[in-house]
């Protein structure tokens, strides 16, 4: 009898953590069903998305150890997908531990604990950082560019050669 697994997440900035997951999450069964959150869901979660959920989807279901991508579109569709799929296992971040723990009356829940050093958010933080630092350095930049008579340097080089 097939084992069939499932897991959800938006999947934003795709890396090394994400992958990971789905590999430990297969590793559960002989199925695995990812469900994707859709831009729409993420405004309900209060999340934005960089890259748009057809992109990410189409990522997901390139990953080998994927064998379905599902649009992840509300909260209580859990319930229904797990009916819908027959499945056995339902897996999850740690971060949310005990989040799930009524879908146990339907399907073992596990939580995986979450790769360190790696998450979306922080890559978005360090991203937003970058940016805001160099959008500041800039601005010095050309403050002091402005203030420089390029007249004179020139002036300067040609008397120097």
């Amino acid at each position: 009898m097939i084992k069939t697994v499932i897991t959800y997440g938006t999947f934003d900035l795709f890396h090394i953590g994400h992958l990971k997951m789905l590999q430990r999450a297969k590793a559960l069964g002989d199925k695995l069903i990812v469900g994707v959150s859709t831009d729409e869901f993420n405004k309900i979660k209060g999340k934005q998305s960089i890259i748009p959920y057809e992109q990410r989807a189409e990522i997901v279901k390139n990953i080998k150890c994927v064998d379905l991508v599902i649009p992840e579109k509300c909260w209580e569709q859990k319930i229904e997908d797990i009916k819908k799929y027959n499945v056995d296992v339902f897996v999850i971040g740690e971060d949310w531990k005990g989040k799930f723990d009524f879908l146990k009356k339907y399907c073992e829940v596990v939580y995986l604990p979450r790769t360190e050093g790696i998450s979306t958010t922080e890559l978005k933080k360090t991203l937003n950082h970058i940016s805001k630092l160099s959008t500041t350095e800039l601005k010095k930049a050309l403050n002091i560019l402005s203030k420089i008579n390029f007249t004179e340097i020139r002036y300067a080089f040609e008397i120097l050669n």
